[in-house]
């Protein structure tokens, strides 16, 4: 089966093909991010990814504001077809992914390589981000270890012909979304290990594989079944070896009814995990999406007359600095959530925060015509002030 998609070049000058995953409603955002920031051509879309050709270095694709994660495209084709009477054949087909065409992979790896590299001066995490992260992670880290840990050990005993098992572990194979947190905590520390893994060989790289099953497949053929029959085919190969716990390298895979999709993804933490939000609440993508819609120009003044956390008043700051934003709400809770925020981001001297009713507000006209509540320095402060005639 032709893949559909262009496949990826080997040098990232002369343009490669990604996609970004959306959120339900925001690929025409994204469509328009990827032109206007990362001068994409190419830009396609099918529901909750966007598909783009791009010449553009790691350190500026992550600087897209209403993506949720970014992969680098391996194949994209039509759907694997599910004959009702064998499983045989949708086994047959999972493994033409791989061996249909090994040169794709290879130049995929090659790429992948290539953009770490020049990647490899990349932000760093406080350690204050670091600590917070780890609180989040928590106990889960040791559960999770296990069940890779188990996962791995019957990957590479099946890929020896150690018999075929009828009976398969319950625990989903989707670890992409399994090992979201885990992942948050280790991405900048595993970049470096990531860039070094670009100088081995092929047979020495680690990989694992994130699956999701959807629509008739997914009936057929559970995530966990298709995730190991491609790593062993992937094992097989190329020589690479099972990882499921800390691996070089992942491999994304979405089989639905619509299409077959297989990508790198290119960076641990998502790119809607801003660092600035302490508070969360608006999803960060979605608040970009708002603010812009509003078509901010230099020098407005911005009113965010129900703020809450003050989600959309950061990320409309962050974008669109020269601007003078204010953001009013009746609870304090929200208030000091969104304090939080603003502290967080950098933007005291951008964002002032006013309690205030919606029902009362009048700042468009008159700024500070009404008895108010303004943050600051984290506290409750009460501001009287006067409208002038």
């Amino acid at each position: 089966m032709a893949a559909a998609g262009a496949e990826p070049s080997s040098d990232p000058a002369a343009g490669a093909r990604f996609f970004c995953t959306a959120g339900r409603g925001l690929e025409p955002f994204l469509m328009r991010e990827v032109q206007a920031r990362l001068e994409a051509t190419q830009v396609e879309y099918i529901s909750g990814k966007v598909f783009f050709t791009t010449r553009s270095d790691l350190p500026s694709m992550k600087k897209l504001k209403s993506a949720e994660r970014l992969f680098l495209l391996i194949r994209k084709q039509l759907p694997i077809a599910v004959p009702s009477q064998s499983k045989g054949k949708i086994l047959t087909e999972l493994q033409r992914l791989i061996n249909e065409d090994p040169g794709s992979w290879l130049k995929a790896i090659s790429l992948w390589r290539k953009l770490l590299e020049r990647d490899k001066k990349g932000e760093k995490v406080s350690q204050r981000d670091l600590n917070a992260l780890k609180r989040k992670v928590g106990g889960n880290e040791i559960v999770i270890a296990k069940k890779l840990k188990l996962e791995e050990k019957q990957m590479v005993e099946e890929s020896r012909g150690e018999g075929q098992r009828d009976r398969l572990p319950e625990e989903s194979l989707e670890q992409g979304d399994a090992l979201t947190k885990t992942d948050q905590l280790q991405e900048h520390g595993l970049q470096n290990d990531m860039v070094k893994a670009a100088d081995t060989q092929n047979q020495d790289l680690t990989f694992r594989v994130s699956c999701r099953c959807s629509g008739n497949i997914g009936k057929a053929f559970p995530p966990q079944e298709a995730g190991r029959v491609v790593g062993i085919a992937l094992m097989k190969k190329f020589g690479w070896k099972a990882n499921l716990r800390n691996p070089h390298l992942e491999i994304f895979m979405h089989l639905n009814d619509a299409y077959s999709v297989l990508g790198i993804p290119l960076l641990r933490v998502p790119l809607a995990n801003r660092t600035y939000i302490q508070t969360a609440g608006l999803r960060s993508t979605i608040a970009w999406a708002m603010a812009s819609v509003a078509e901010i120009k230099a020098g407005a003044l911005v009113l965010d007359p129900m703020c809450g956390l003050g989600t959309i008043l950061v990320e409309a700051a962050k974008e669109w600095p020269d601007v003078y934003y204010m953001g009013a709400d009746v609870s304090d809770s929200q208030l000091l959530g969104a304090c939080d925020n603003v502290k967080a981001a950098g933007l005291e001297h951008k964002i002032d925060l006013l309690k205030v009713s919606v029902t009362e507000c009048c700042v468009l006209v008159e700024p500070w015509s009404c008895c108010s509540v303004r943050i600051t320095t984290g506290t409750l402060e009460t501001v009287e002030a006067t409208a002038s005639p």
